[in-house]
């Protein structure tokens, strides 16, 4: 988003990039035109278009998409489908296993076994850490071509509230979760239960092309969040939001830590959410400092860009936006590690 691009010359620049582009043309040399004297044909060359020195090209609009939520079965063989995803979750099963989940710093959660949980539908596997003091886990993973919702999380939690014994741990997994799926965990306070957020890794998705190490990154742990959305005192409508921190949970302590900003390597806000995919308005850089993020573009551009404007988009603290009433203001938040997450906030409710 922060890289510069040449320009290149339009055939007619009215019409926009859609005319096409001036190509460099070379003379096409025969051996017949030199012995006949004739004037050489004009090559095209197609892969070279000509170069507008006097423009610089950055990103255009651009938006943030997600695993889609929609899922099609076939009508005829839902057996075999059922089979695909049995076959799946017995190689996160196995994976999860050699691997552990990778939380900050290094630091592991490692299990002693993962199994296929019996007599559940969303909680399909159960698990033992490997502690001084064992704790029994129970798994919900999400298909591998949709986000964990929040109808697949009440599912879950509902049914790990009739087992027993009942476990000390619920961990969720996906490749993405869905904005809401992600809320009602973060919000969820059950006594004498961890529940966790866990992100797959999408290489997962092609397993035969994983090697199976326990040295793989196959699982990490994701944050919560901690952001605010404050509206301005003196209108209705002008809001900023604010990003506290991102929280982690303490792979050694068993708690989650409250974290500062210093992890954060990006974040986007979406002032008019609509719910399907993120399309961010404001993108800040946290961790850039002043060799990259929008200081290397506004280097390039010289005195094109604000520099007040660079150094506010460094932080961690949002521009002034008209919110729409009753609207919805999404963040998403990626930390050093690559991992992602995203609060919704309704306007309003601040």
């Amino acid at each position: 988003m922060t890289a510069s691009y040449d320009y290149y010359k339009l055939a007619h620049p009215e019409q926009g990039v859609g005319s096409g582009f001036v190509y460099k043309t070379v003379p096409h040399i025969t051996l017949k035109s030199i012995a006949n004297n004739e004037a050489p044909a004009q090559e095209i060359l197609y892969d070279q278009p000509e170069i507008d020195k006097t423009k610089i090209r950055i990103t255009g609009p651009f938006t943030v998409e997600a695993l889609p939520a929609p899922v099609v079965k076939p009508l005829d063989d839902n057996s075999k489908v059922e089979t695909d995803a049995t076959a799946k979750q017995s190689d996160w099963r196995d994976e999860l296993r050699a691997t552990g989940i990778l939380g900050r710093g290094g630091a592991k959660i490692e299990f002693s076994r993962v199994e296929p949980l019996t007599g559940t539908k969303f909680l399909q596997a159960e698990a033992e850490t490997k502690e001084d003091t064992p704790r029994r886990a129970v798994i919900c993973f999400a298909g591998e071509t949709m986000p964990m919702d929040s109808r697949m999380v009440s599912l879950a939690l509902d049914e790990a509230e009739n087992l027993r014994p009942a476990p000390k741990m619920i961990i969720f997994v996906a490749f993405q979760f869905d904005p809401e799926a992600s809320k009602d965990l973060d919000d969820l306070n059950w006594p004498g239960m961890t529940i966790l957020k866990v992100q797959m890794n999408t290489d997962l998705m092609t397993g035969d092309l994983k090697k199976n190490r326990s040295s793989n990154q196959s699982f990490w742990l994701i944050g919560q969040p901690d952001v605010e959305l404050i509206r301005d005192k003196r209108t209705k409508c002008r809001y900023k939001v604010k990003v506290n921190g991102y929280d982690y949970y303490d792979v050694k302590k068993g708690i989650v830590d409250s974290g500062s900003t210093n992890r954060i390597a990006m974040w986007m806000l979406d002032e008019d959410y609509d719910g399907m995919c993120i399309q961010p308005k404001q993108v800040f850089f946290p961790m850039s400092g002043k060799k990259d993020g929008w200081n290397k573009l506004a280097k390039t551009l010289k005195t094109e860009i604000d520099p007040d404007l660079i150094e506010q988009y460094a932080g961690c603290e949002s521009l002034w936006f008209d919110a729409k009433p009753n609207g919805s203001v999404a963040v998403k938040i990626i930390d050093d590690r690559g991992i992602e997450s995203m609060k919704v906030m309704k306007v309003g409710e601040e």
